[in-house]
């Protein structure tokens, strides 16, 4: 038997300020509930947005609370229209499309926790790879309110007649930057070929470059642009950055002087590929110093195991490629180090975002040896910013 829904406290005094963007009396006391009382800025302008109907294309940085400003209205307008018995085998109302697993879950548990606490018992469902798919099979008899998946995900459940999006009456694109450009697009064009063209259609991203700007235009209908990012490509006021110049051979030597050293506690160390994290793994295990790697080669039952460990501060150093850059939320992580540079500017934000999150104060260093200088000097060029050169006592550029 299905317990009914603990009781909703009163009302905030004075009122949430969410009641002005439209946000029902039900969900302001759930928000309560939740120790949710004012809204973000993205999330004062999303909203409203949102709940008239619009197509909305957003950009805001890492940490706004980007998840809320979509998640909410979605939420509220299936709680006042339930999801009626469809013709459709398992329908699905609204869906989230996210490029990582680590950010599926992470959204998915973020709406679940919510829905759980409604009137209206919403069904919130995520799917991803790297697990089973049955399990996520069978809990899609019958449809869902809500699906975050994984573009590859989503195709294989679609394919297994696991999901039907006749129904689908929005679609959420989480990091559409990503989702958009070539890692992605060829999976997420099939993906619209199935969907329902009228339909409303939400793009929220840390950033837009202007590459993509046909194609975000194709997708949105009239759409209401909400820029909340501080400045273009960088929402990084509150992270103070440092490019140390060192010998290309010298790096893991650094690395492991700045954590020892600087008694950096908990920190999330970015590598451009996954034999370059294996082999600086067991330098820093020598070091004593609790490390481990996070990439594609891992399970997803060992990356949430790492991850997990790394948020308690049980695990000093994560090692981690550009799968990490994009969907962790680790709550004040006061750290991350580039011991390689990322391809593009936007990747350099995303990594280093991942500190300095919701108007906190965050540290990002980046070792950069003299093969890199150039490429840094790109990245900087287009922030429109300009760090100045350090280098550490016994680690100086030789010749």
């Amino acid at each position: 038997m299905n317990e009914s829904p603990p009781p909703l406290p009163p009302p905030a005094s004075p009122e949430s300020s969410f009641s002005l963007l439209g946000m029902n009396a039900e969900f302001r006391r759930v928000l309560v509930l939740s120790g949710l009382t004012t809204p973000t800025t993205v999330q004062s302008q999303a909203i409203p947005a949102i709940l008239s109907g619009s197509d909305v294309r957003v950009r805001a940085e890492t940490g706004s609370g980007k998840t809320l400003a979509y998640g909410l209205p979605l939420l509220q307008g299936l709680s006042e229209a339930p999801r009626a018995r469809s013709p459709r085998a398992n329908p699905v109302i609204a869906l989230i499309v996210v490029p990582t697993r680590e950010l599926a879950s992470q959204v998915g548990e973020v709406l679940s926790s919510l829905a759980q606490k409604l009137t209206a018992r919403l069904k919130v469902l995520t799917a991803h790879g790297g697990v089973a798919i049955n399990p996520q099979m069978m809990a899609l008899r019958g449809g869902a309110d809500v699906l975050c998946a994984t573009p590859g995900r989503l195709l294989e459940l679609h394919e297994n007649n696991a999901v039907n999006f006749g129904s689908l009456q929005t679609l959420v694109l989480d990091e559409a930057d990503r989702l958009l450009s070539l890692g992605f697009s060829e999976e997420l064009t099939r993906i619209l070929r199935l969907l329902p063209t009228r339909r409303q259609n939400l793009l929220f991203s840390a950033t837009f470059p202007t590459v993509l700007s046909a194609v975000t235009q194709s997708l949105l209908r009239d759409p209401i642009e909400i820029d909340v990012a501080p400045m273009p490509d960088a929402g990084t006021a509150l992270i103070a950055q440092h490019a140390i110049e060192v010998d290309a051979g010298r790096k893991g030597d650094l690395l492991i002087h700045l954590l020892k050293e600087r008694d950096l506690r908990q920190v999330l160390v970015f590598v451009s590929a996954k034999d370059t994290a294996n082999a600086l793994l067991p330098r820093l295990r020598r070091a004593q110093l609790n490390a481990e790697v996070f990439h594609a080669d891992k399970s997803q039952a060992q990356r949430q195991h790492w991850l997990t460990e790394f948020r308690s501060g049980r695990l000093r150093v994560l090692l981690a490629t550009d799968l990490a850059a994009r969907g962790l939320d680790i709550e004040d992580l006061p750290c991350v180090i580039n011991y390689e540079l990322p391809r593009s500017p936007k990747d350099y934000v995303h990594r280093i975002g991942r500190t300095g999150r919701a108007g906190k104060s965050g540290l990002a260093m980046s070792l950069i040896c003299p093969a890199e200088y150039h490429h840094f000097g790109v990245i900087e060029k287009r922030l429109k910013q300009r760090l100045p050169r350090e280098q550490i006592p016994g680690f100086e550029v030789r010749g």
